[in-house]
């Protein structure tokens, strides 16, 4: 059936050996429409970042530009600015008119920590061919904070589509009708279009802002950084802000998106010619995310933003990205939010889970 699959085929996948891991997979991998993939025991330091190209293997491009390897079984440091390639625990069998995209966890965006999975034959990053059948890599470039990565971490997920999976916009309003997907009104064209919070309910805490120098973070270490050590809080009583050039924000959406059992969501760019920024959709939304059945009542998203070369002016409720929805091939048997302690069900602006809770 086309659609996105569930947490139950991607069960089933692992028990066929579609899905298959040097290491057993363990059931808290699997969610709602997603699998998490983990680390393996290296790292390679590579020149730059690569594809493998049509007749080439990620191995192949490795011997072209590793410089040194790092053994990551007992936590390694993975420098800012730097090009790093890990190949992951996971590998691939997809049946014929099967496909993958992937993803940066929504904790490992936050961190503006780029993470992109590369395929041996690859033209894209982010996306497995129909039928792909081989390993699969992460590259790695932390680009705000040093990080500390560790074998069996999961920095990234990965969906499985079969078949046309994006629902369309008359589809979409007659779900919006059904059941509302946005808080206010709904800004619909090619996806469900969202803005940026810049006058809060209360306070005038509106962002945070990446600082440049700052010490190392643990991705193992949850509730356990003051945020003030690494960020900048990011505060406004006019309703608008100018964004630095080259500056890292973590910003919130003014809607409240929910996601339907029977629909995943990808976030994507609105329009390149809205402005001199733009806003990082490395994520999925799982299904049940902000929907009332799986405990929701509408959730924030959560933006991460870059300004490019001009400084910017970004003002409250002005649109900066959509979320394109697609149905799922089957309703999952678990959502999101629902008994499986998801960490950003009926979020407002949050920082990763690795910074302790607080509003400075």
């Amino acid at each position: 059936m086309a659609g996105v699959s569930p947490n139950q085929h991607i069960t089933a996948m692992i028990e066929s050996g579609a899905i298959t891991a040097a290491v057993p997979i363990t059931d808290r991998q699997v969610q709602p429409a997603s699998l998490d993939l983990r680390l393996g025991d290296v790292a390679y330091r590579v020149r730059a970042s690569f594809l493998a190209g049509r007749r080439r293997t990620v191995g192949d491009r490795l011997s072209d530009f590793r410089m040194h390897e790092i053994d990551l079984t007992g936590g390694a440091v993975l420098e800012k600015g730097c090009v790093y390639v890990v190949p992951l625990m996971e590998s691939l069998a997809l049946p014929a008119g099967m496909s993958g995209a992937a993803s940066a966890k929504s904790s490992i965006g936050r961190l503006d920590l780029l993470t992109r999975i590369i395929t041996d034959h690859g033209v894209e990053f982010d996306r497995v061919p129909d039928g792909y059948n081989g390993p699969l890599y992460v590259e790695i470039c932390p680009q705000s904070f040093s990080v500390i990565a560790q074998t069996g971490q999961m920095l990234n997920q990965i969906i499985f589509r079969t078949g046309t999976t994006v629902i369309g916009d008359e589809e979409l309003r007659a779900i919006h009708a059904e059941s509302p997907i946005v808080s206010g009104e709904a800004t619909i064209s090619s996806g469900l279009g969202f803005s940026v919070d810049l006058r809060p309910e209360a306070g005038d805490l509106v962002g945070y802002r990446a600082k440049p120098h700052t010490g190392v973070i643990d991705l193992s270490k949850l509730d356990h950084y003051d945020p003030l050590d690494f960020w900048e809080p990011v505060r406004t009583g006019t309703g608008w802000i100018i964004l630095d050039p080259g500056a890292f924000y973590i910003l919130v959406s003014r809607e409240a998106i929910a996601i339907p059992p029977h629909c995943a969501a990808e976030m994507a760019p609105y329009l390149a010619m809205v402005g001199e920024f733009r806003v990082h959709y490395a994520g999925f939304f799982d299904p049940g995310f902000g929907h009332a059945e799986s405990g929701g009542a509408g959730s924030r998203g959560v933006l991460e933003v870059r300004c490019h070369e001009a400084p910017f002016v970004l003002e409250h409720g002005q649109i900066v990205g959509r979320l394109v929805y697609e149905r799922m091939a089957e309703v999952p048997t678990q959502l999101y939010g629902a008994g499986i302690a998801s960490n950003y069900q009926g979020q407002g602006l949050k920082l990763s889970k690795h910074f302790r809770a607080r509003r400075p």
